[in-house]
């Protein structure tokens, strides 16, 4: 059976990619999907505020004569706790390249257009095979219009489409006023790739102590649906490659993302969920319903249903919401 499928020009044995996350940032890790099955690995992200810190520290080192006093060592910025810098995050990209033979992307997490451009080069000479920017604003500045918003997700992109010869994909949330309109933009401006969708962390409270608290979650799959339709709106109308990233946890998941038009299928949550061999029994999963429908290609179900591909393109708008909420009735 052929599962092959091509993300961001790279031919890829199969849908299934690891997508960034706590565990793709160990090499022996990094073994095990690739030994599981995983098609690609995104390794975990690192954060702007990280490589601005390092950048920093370089500077007022330099800038510290050797006569000064051990307590100017107190006005150096205090180091986030992250879980890997970026030289060992460059040796990260480094040892994995030569570790395994299928694509290691890099993942770069920020705000602006400034401070990891360079960087974004250095991850390239280190040897990944592309870039996912990881797009993390929230526009809580009040001031900020949707259009300025947008256009810094097209300038940082840009940015770094310049900077560096290896494809960009990049990773967006769903919080946009005309969401397939800032895709067609992004498409025009180059990206290769879309990943749908970004979860931003929501802050909760607790009412004991009074205070806001962060706590991650898992996602599941009943956060499916939204990435599903705009898979299905973007498939075959923009020439980047569609990158499903939220919510699968089964087989059937993943078979309804293809359906729909995604070229690839990431999961982070599943695998920490149910651990790295989960990854056999999606890829087992989805090779069993193929089989039981004398499938033998993965192309011939890729965006079969896709908003260009389907009978009734209402089923995607305005017509069956309403048909939704007639039908339905109170038990």
């Amino acid at each position: 059976m052929d599962l092959s499928t091509r993300y961001l020009g790279l031919a890829l044995k199969n849908p299934l990619v690891a997508s960034a996350g706590p565990l793709n940032g160990s090499l022996d890790n990094i073994r095990r999907l690739e030994d599981c099955g995983a098609a690609a690995v995104v390794l975990p992200s690192i954060f702007e505020e990280q490589v601005d810190y390092e950048e920093q520290l370089i500077e007022q080192l330099i800038a510290t004569g050797s006569d000064s006093y051990a307590e100017a060592l107190s006005y150096f910025p205090v180091q986030a706790t992250y879980a890997i810098g970026p030289d060992r995050y460059l040796d990260l990209v480094r040892r994995a390249r030569q570790a395994v033979g299928i694509p290691v992307i890099g993942s770069l997490n920020g705000v602006s257009n400034h401070g990891w451009i360079n960087y974004a080069r250095e991850i390239e000479a280190a040897g990944a095979a592309a870039i996912e920017l990881n797009v993390y604003f929230i526009a809580s500045d009040l001031d900020l219009s949707g259009r300025e918003v947008e256009q810094r997700y097209i300038d940082i992109l840009k940015a770094v489409k310049h900077a560096v010869k290896i494809p960009v994909a990049v990773k967006l949330g769903p919080y946009f006023s005309a969401f397939g309109h800032l895709a067609r933009q992004l498409d025009h401006a180059g990206a290769d790739g879309l990943v749908l969708f970004n979860r931003f962390y929501e802050p909760d409270i607790d009412l004991a102590r009074m205070a806001l608290v962060s706590k991650p979650e898992l996602s599941g799959a009943y956060e499916m649906r939204l990435p599903l339709l705009w898979v299905s709106v973007l498939a075959g109308r923009v020439e980047a490659s569609l990158a499903a990233s939220t919510g699968i946890d089964s087989a059937d998941d993943v078979v309804k993302y293809l359906l729909a038009g995604a070229d690839v299928v990431m999961t982070t949550s599943s695998l920490l969920r149910h651990g790295i061999p989960h990854i056999k029994e999606l890829l087992g999963g989805l090779e069993a319903w193929l089989d039981a429908r004398d499938l033998a290609t993965l192309a011939a179900i890729r965006g079969r249903l896709s908003h260009c591909n389907v009978v009734d393109a209402g089923a995607f708008e305005r017509a069956n919401y309403i048909k939704m909420l007639q039908a339905y009735k109170l038990s």
